[in-house]
């Protein structure tokens, strides 16, 4: 509360209230608004109250216009990733050959998504696809890292079993481990691995949303490799 006393007592707040309750003081008193004298913030002059009033109300409008724009760019943004992703899905769906899915749908993601590093690994797999390289055998403790996650992990490359995936001298510094279930199938039968050596591309803070869908759609895809 301000405690700037006034004349015979009154407070700043007290006249402030009193000019927010009697909205009509300024219709009676009309002459006020065009004596009352501001600093203007735009330099040392004194400009009156209105002038002052219309100079808060340009920076507003400025400030709603800058918004605005950023609203426009974020929503083109989105736009253009999910256009990516829907010719991403589209070109999975016309892989004939369930052999071919998995470098397929890692090559295509790497060059839609601009991703520096993606592999992945399935297990359960059918036998005709047993020696897929994306087959090759993972430890229990990772199918259980896998089946854990309810949400894709982004954070720095602390040394999981996934990073030695990569290829060698890769320099991954971040990544995104998304798991992969066939429906809504508790357990993961696969984990898709993204990794960049920029160490801010996937941190921890990051939304998932998207790389959720894109893990939805890559288990459905994988999921014709399956026993």
């Amino acid at each position: 509360m301000t405690t700037t006393q006034g004349v015979q007592g009154i407070t700043e707040d007290d006249i402030s209230n009193y000019l927010l309750n009697t909205p009509g003081f300024f219709e009676r008193h009309a002459e006020l608004l065009a004596t009352v004298q501001l600093t203007s913030p735009h330099g040392q002059r004194a400009v009156s109250l209105q002038e002052r009033q219309m100079e808060m109300l340009r920076e507003r409008i400025k400030g709603l216009e800058h918004k605005i724009i950023e609203m426009i760019r974020n929503g083109q943004d989105n736009l253009g990733i999910y256009d990516r992703m829907h010719q991403w899905t589209v070109q999975l769906l016309l892989v004939a050959d369930a052999a071919a899915l998995p470098q397929a749908l890692l090559d295509d993601l790497k060059e839609r998504f601009q991703i520096p590093q993606a592999v992945l690994r399935v297990w359960g797999v059918a036998e005709a696809h047993a020696a897929l390289p994306v087959a090759q055998p993972v430890s229990d403790d990772l199918k259980s890292l896998a089946s854990s996650l309810s949400l894709p992990y982004c954070g720095a490359n602390a040394g999981f079993e996934a990073s030695a995936w990569f290829d060698a001298g890769a320099g991954v510094q971040s990544m995104a481990m998304v798991p992969l279930r066939k429906g809504g199938a508790p357990e993961a039968f696969g984990l898709l691995v993204l990794g960049s050596p920029d160490p801010t591309r996937y941190a921890a803070q990051m939304g998932t949303e998207f790389l959720s869908r894109i893990g939805e759609v890559a288990g459905a895809s994988l999921s014709r490799l399956l026993a």
